[in-house]
């Protein structure tokens, strides 16, 4: 029996007799997610990768964030939790993945950031941390262990990332649960609802991360910023949450290039790793070298 019909012949048990044939679904590089239908219901069924644990990857504090974000109705409803592996199942949601254009709308900017909101704002307390600055040293010496270095110009960027971490301070930085992976591929849109999905990063760290996370990787421009950041606090940003979230969009960066160093020295996965490393490596340098990085730097010590 394959290690996915073995899941299923589990899931039974809780779930009722799978109909028919699970659906592999796309947009899966570090687990495989499959579309399964029990009891006339469609289920999302996820399967970790391989060599997980060294991508930081919690899955206790997964299955804590995702009960989590179904509750505060942001996520999907979760059905199950399987041990060794650890199998999460959560309801299908019926809808498409969240484009850059979908986001050039101000009303689904101003729902996003409604929904990140929810989550910052709830009692939840995740049973994991996550700061972009432990977590690129982390990647960097779990690459070195496995026989790649970072990319040129790490320990540049390091330097500037420290500058960026003694510049962000104050209440507004405090942990709050969040979801640390704003891809494009993690927000599901069905007409005006949106749900996040894909919490395996997740735990207490920097609500700016969120905010700055989300904005590079779906290509904000200056003016949906600003409307992520007027719908997320309620008014219009001042100087240093601009600040605050540009330098964010630099760790965001810096944090995926040297996921991607990770992924290329250990993922069996047919993928350019390396390449999408070298991307992200190439736009934080061009982040860090912006004239007004280190306006940005005052302007969030201020905040």
């Amino acid at each position: 029996m394959s290690d996915v019909a073995q899941t299923l012949a589990r899931l039974s048990a809780i779930l009722g007799a799978p109909d028919g044939d699970p659906v592999l679904l796309d947009g899966g590089i570090t687990n495989q997610n499959y579309k399964v239908e029990f009891g006339g219901k469609a289920y999302v069924v996820r399967v970790p990768g391989e060599h997980t644990e060294l991508l930081g990857i919690d899955r206790d504090a997964e299955w804590a964030a995702a009960c989590a974000a179904a509750r505060a109705g942001v996520g999907p409803p979760v059905r199950a939790m399987l041990e060794d592996p650890p199998i999460l199942v959560t309801v299908f949601v019926d809808g498409r993945h969240v484009t850059e254009d979908d986001l050039r709308e101000p009303a689904m900017l101003a729902a996003l950031a409604g929904s990140l909101q929810a989550m910052h704002s709830s009692a939840e307390r995740l049973p994991a941390t996550f700061s972009a600055f432990r977590v690129v040293e982390d990647y960097a010496h779990t690459a070195r262990s496995h026989g790649v270095e970072p990319p040129d110009g790490y320990d540049a960027a390091l330097k500037r990332a420290k500058r960026v971490e003694k510049a962000l301070g104050g209440s507004s930085h405090d942990p709050v649960p969040c979801h640390n992976d704003l891809l494009a591929s993690n927000l599901i849109r069905n007409g005006d609802e949106l749900r996040i999905v894909d919490w395996e990063y997740a735990g207490m760290g920097d609500r700016w991360f969120d905010l700055g996370n989300l904005a590079v990787n779906n290509g904000l421009d200056e003016p949906s910023e600003e409307i992520l950041l007027e719908a997320y606090f309620g008014k219009p940003p001042d100087a240093g949450q601009l600040a605050a979230l540009r330098l964010m969009r630099f760790m965001s960066d810096f944090r995926e290039s040297m996921w991607g160093t990770v992924q290329s020295a250990v993922s069996e996965v047919d993928f350019d790793f390396e390449g999408y490393a070298r991307d992200h490596f190439d736009r934080l340098h061009e982040t860090g070298g912006h004239p007004d990085f280190d306006d940005w730097l005052k302007e969030a010590r201020r905040a």
